[in-house]
């Protein structure tokens, strides 16, 4: 496994295990059951494709707006490995410095969760979801509540997921 890799399932398995921490989640799969709600700055859209599919339908989306898809990590394949069974679970770790580049200067520190990511996966009742972080929260955790390029690049990863899960 690259040192890339290993850095992105650590990161990611903190990130999951820290949000299910700071409390319970409502609704359908524990992400709301509306469709799209920030869960402790993640926000989750329900898909009406496989998961396979719908990472398929955003690697495309994120390839189309020339964003570089930096790696595509499937948990579920690599829990094979060792013998263990886990739902689909696939993340997209993607992004450019246009858009990494002023969050940082907001709050470097911020480069820790950046590249920007996108997990697909299925809950336990079969029900697909793409998530990714709110750039918004990301930016009150590292101690910079007023940084206006968040907001652009939210809208950038809004588009990104509504287009995903469109019909």
């Amino acid at each position: 496994m690259t040192m890339k890799r290993s850095l992105a399932l650590t990161l990611t398995a903190a990130l999951l295990g820290g949000c299910g921490a700071m409390g319970a989640h409502s609704g359908a799969g524990g992400h709301g059951g509306n469709g799209a709600t920030p869960t402790h700055g993640l926000v989750a859209l329900k898909s009406p494709y496989a998961p396979t599919e719908t990472m398929n339908r955003l690697e495309a989306e994120v390839k189309k707006r020339n964003l570089a898809v930096v790696s595509r990590i499937d948990h579920a394949a690599a829990a094979q490995r060792i013998g263990q069974t886990l739902r689909p679970t696939e993340l997209l770790v993607f992004g450019n410095p246009q858009s990494g580049t002023p969050l940082m200067l907001c709050a470097q520190i911020v480069g820790i969760d950046l590249p920007m990511k996108a997990l697909v996966w299925a809950d336990a009742a079969g029900q697909t979801w793409v998530g990714y972080n709110d750039p918004k929260w990301l930016m009150h955790r590292h101690g910079a509540r007023d940084c206006p390029p968040a907001e652009q690049v939210g809208k950038a990863l809004a588009s990104i997921a509504e287009a995903t899960v469109a019909k």
